[in-house]
């Protein structure tokens, strides 16, 4: 896993030892030598960035473009290691306020952009915070640059794994980390809530990411901040916050939220004191609707999947799930997001190249469920085995024509189940959202207002509104 110190963007190390600058030279120096490819990272420094000007949000950056503007050559190879290539430098200032800028984070109001300084193609990029939240950012038409597309958390740490091609097609990457800096006055406590407005199905789970963590040993200031983050339905439901972390809350009612459900979420933080001297800020609300609520079962052992639509059975489908030693996940599952086309590639789950395992696909009409690869998806391939036997490599198939239905009649928040697969339970919250495997008492448990039996924490505070109002 990769570190961080000060604003230095920090790479992986192969197993055993650091890399080197004799190493990378060699690496580099001519035959024989390993695939790798060339990144040029980069970002915005704290200092001297003038306060996310329009110049910044531009596509493409030049080192002059923005005050404060650093990049790093990163190298990528085909361990998945690599190494900076060399120091940055930085467009202006003395060697004194280089040494400054060298332990400053990034701003969070500056763009990322990474970059192929050599040939081949970037094939994936994904950046991650510490709590696991995905960054979204946009490949170039050509895959030869990314970008984020929504902004930088202030306080973060990220990591980032990239995934390309060099000039012979071969697979490189690397792993790299980096931070960005605290609100400049120390900040007021804000939340982020998610999902944002649309139309969800029966399974979606509220989010709410908070500018900077509430620890766990401060019950009063949980209580207090969980008191001011309202969520409110019609028709009426019973439901309650639960910490997933110091910085992040989930929220969900006892059963599955009722069809046509109007959901608002809202903050009461703003000008409230959270902990001792501290205030919360003012945060935006959010309104969303559930839609028809679809659930699809899928049951391992008949290799079939059961869809109905609030209630009624609207078609039965023969699938084929995980095979031994690559069971599907158990258990309740939500539609994270669909994917028209995905190319699937055995080594981003472990299978190694080369092995009778291996494959890389082109798959269509897949429906993720995971954040690590789980996916509904068409597979023509193993049209014979559906409906009589497990062949996959976790993931569900079914034919094309079954697969686009599905894509068209599920939506986000929709919920997928499955059953008698013999493979691990899905995990509440590091791997999607599934949070619904976790019983009401547990789930009560994790909040700061009730225990598990629903009584208050012995907190001087009102009891939590559980049953929110229309």
């Amino acid at each position: 896993m990769a570190a961080v110190t000060g604003a230095m963007l920090v790479v992986a190390a192969a197993p055993g030892r650091a890399p080197d600058a004799d190493t990378t030279e060699r690496t580099l120096g001519g035959p024989p030598r390993e695939a790798a490819v060339t990144l040029l990272v980069g970002r915005v420094l704290e200092e001297g960035h003038e306060a996310g000007g329009e110049r910044c949000a531009v596509r493409m950056f030049r080192p002059g473009l923005c005050s404060g503007w650093q990049e790093q050559r990163v190298l990528a190879t085909a361990r998945g290691v690599g190494s900076v290539l060399k120091e940055p430098t930085l467009r202006e200032g003395d060697a004194a306020r280089a040494a400054r800028q060298e332990v400053l984070p990034t701003d969070a109001r500056g763009p990322l952009e990474i970059t192929l300084a050599d040939a081949g193609r970037l094939t994936d990029v994904t950046v991650q915070d510490g709590h696991g939240r995905h960054l979204a950012g946009e490949l170039g038409p050509h895959s030869e640059h990314w970008l984020n597309t929504e902004p930088l958390r202030a306080g973060e740490t990220y990591t980032v794994h990239v995934g390309a091609q060099d000039a012979g097609g071969a697979p490189v990457g690397v792993t790299m980390a980096f931070r960005t800096a605290p609100p400049a006055d120390g900040g007021r406590l804000t939340a982020e809530f998610g999902p944002g407005p649309g139309t969800y199905g029966a399974g979606e789970i509220v989010t709410a990411s908070l500018s900077r963590p509430v620890p766990a040993d401060d019950l009063a200031a949980r209580a207090r901040l969980e008191q001011a983050l309202q969520v409110t339905s019609e028709p009426h439901v019973e439901g309650a916050w639960h910490w997933v972390d110091d910085s992040t809350l989930h929220y969900r009612p006892r059963t599955y939220w009722p069809a046509h459900t109007v959901v608002r979420v809202r903050s009461g933080l703003d000008g409230v004191e959270v902990g001792d001297h501290e205030y919360g800020g003012p945060s935006e609300d959010v309104q969303f609707t559930i839609a028809d609520r679809i659930e699809a079962v899928t049951d391992s052992a008949t290799h079939r999947m059961t869809v109905r639509r609030n209630g009624r059975v609207i078609r039965t489908i023969p699938v084929t799930t995980g095979k031994a030693g690559f069971r599907t996940r158990s258990g309740i599952k939500v539609v994270l997001r669909k994917e028209p086309k995905v190319r699937m590639r055995g080594d981003t789950v472990g299978i190694q190249r080369g092995t009778k395992e291996f494959y890389d696909l082109p798959v269509l009409y897949a429906t993720r469920v995971t954040w690590s690869g789980e996916y509904i998806h068409a597979a023509p391939w193993s049209v014979e085995a559906q409906g009589e036997e497990n062949v996959s490599h976790g993931c569900t198939g079914m034919s094309t024509e079954d697969a686009a239905w599905f894509f068209d009649t599920v939506r986000e928040g929709d919920i997928v189940e499955v059953v008698n697969s013999g493979g691990a339970k899905m995990a509440p919250f590091d791997n999607g959202f599934g949070d619904w495997n976790m019983d009401w008492r547990t789930w009560l448990a994790g909040s700061a207002l009730a225990d598990a039996e629903g009584d208050p924490h012995g907190s001087p505070l009102s009891p939590p509104r559980l049953h929110p109002t229309t």
